[in-house]
């Protein structure tokens, strides 16, 4: 009974959503915003959850001194520091602690994160770009070509070919034309794929998120 109920509520929810999608009347337009709401709290008392059971393991690992657990007091340092401004001191408007904190630690923090993945995407470029086969010639090629017509350079060395021949404009339609179709293929088969997994989830056969089976 513990797993009937909790399959029984998915797939009524499901089937509201996909129905709604084609009914938007009375009564499933109804259940939508209320299910949209439900959703909302869940995932609130959910977020609250995640952190009181991260603050739960990381202060057991700073008792035990685990590996690492000098990482463990930053991260709940850091997450007081946040928190309790944003909720007990201004709350999250301009000018209080809370939007000094974030514009001055935050997002600098985060501008680092991006810059050091440049590192790991420059690695695997040079990786990807060897022309071992034909696939990966055209890889790089168009890479090539992409990556000169962004910069100046790229009309800079091909001065000389008329309007529309240029670098830029070439990078320009390798952006526009295979680029999209290959990005509108990977959604399609990523949409489809999504589908099938909400059909899944909806009918009962997949039941990973009860917690087994």
């Amino acid at each position: 009974m513990r797993r009937d109920i909790p399959l029984i509520i998915t797939f009524v929810c499901g089937l509201t959503m996909i129905v709604q999608f084609f009914i938007p009347h009375w009564p499933f337009g109804e259940m939508k915003s209320y299910f949209q709401q439900s959703y909302m709290i869940i995932a609130a008392f959910a977020m609250i959850l995640g952190i009181c059971n991260l603050t739960k393991l990381h202060l057991k690992k700073i008792r035990d001194k685990r590996s690492q657990w000098g990482y463990s007091i930053v991260l709940l340092f850091g997450l007081a520091a946040m928190t309790i401004p944003g909720l007990f001191i201004g709350g999250i408007k301009e000018d209080t602690i809370f939007d000094f904190l974030f514009r001055n630690a935050h997002v600098p923090m985060q501008a680092t994160m991006f810059s050091l993945l440049a590192f790991f995407v420059a690695s695997a470029s040079y990786r990807a770009f060897r022309a071992r086969t034909l696939d990966a010639a055209l890889l790089l090629i168009a890479g090539f070509v992409v990556i000169l017509g962004r910069a100046p350079i790229g009309d800079s060395i091909t001065w000389f070919l008329p309007e529309g021949y240029r670098m830029s404009e070439f990078a320009n339609w390798i952006m526009a034309v295979p680029n999209t179709a290959g990005q509108r293929a990977i959604m399609m088969g990523s949409g489809l794929g999504i589908v099938a997994t909400s059909l899944r989830v909806i009918l009962g056969i997949e039941r990973s998120y009860l917690g087994g089976e």
